[in-house]
């Protein structure tokens, strides 16, 4: 009887998450992912802070910005979709899910223009740690947005409120993800 007690709470705990737990144990090793490469970059960024902050002048902070503005109102729109999907129906929420992913896709054509400019300066993985650094994570992030633009498509297309709950809790760690990256990256003096 207490073994039954205890399986019933330990569900009834999880039960309460939001989404799929598989899609939790993804969202938080992800998260990990990035922790681990934030801690790295911080670590070596001690060994050299004016060499960073000379090699970061040559970043886009405002495009970087622009950026963040653009994900958090994807993840905005994406989030709308859900209560959406619950009070007027599909078309309403299949809206909001495509704008979320036309925002995806702008975030990926700022950040395709900033490569471009920082290549085009010369600039590689081996120019300075800051890019090795910058081109790992951001990229890695990138590759994080196209897919959830992909997983966003396919809660659009399957929108059951599971779906739409589960897919949207994947592109507000991405969210979450670039709100880490920007300041330090981007910003930290």
């Amino acid at each position: 009887m207490v073994s039954g007690s205890v399986t019933q709470a330990r569900s009834g705990t999880l039960d309460e998450l939001p989404g799929d737990l598989m899609m939790w144990v993804l969202i938080i090793s992800e998260l990990l992912v990035f922790g681990a490469g934030l801690a790295a970059f911080l670590g070596v960024r001690i060994t050299d802070p004016a060499g960073f902050a000379e090699a970061r002048s040559h970043l886009h902070p405002a495009l970087a910005g622009i950026n963040t503005i653009v994900l958090i109102t994807s993840g905005f729109l994406a989030a709308r979709a859900l209560d959406l999907r619950l009070k007027k129906g599909r078309a309403a929420a299949r809206l909001h899910l495509g704008a979320a992913m036309v925002l995806g896709t702008v975030f990926l054509v700022i950040k395709g223009y900033e490569y471009a400019d920082v290549a085009g300066q010369g600039i590689s993985t081996e120019t300075h740690p800051l890019f090795t650094f910058y081109y790992l994570l951001t990229g890695f992030h990138a590759a994080h947005v196209v897919a959830g633009i992909a997983i966003l498509a396919l809660i659009a297309w399957k929108d059951a409120p599971r779906n739409i709950e589960v897919g949207t809790a994947f592109w507000h760690m991405v969210d979450l993800v670039w709100v880490l990256l920007f300041p330090v990256i981007y910003l930290l003096g």
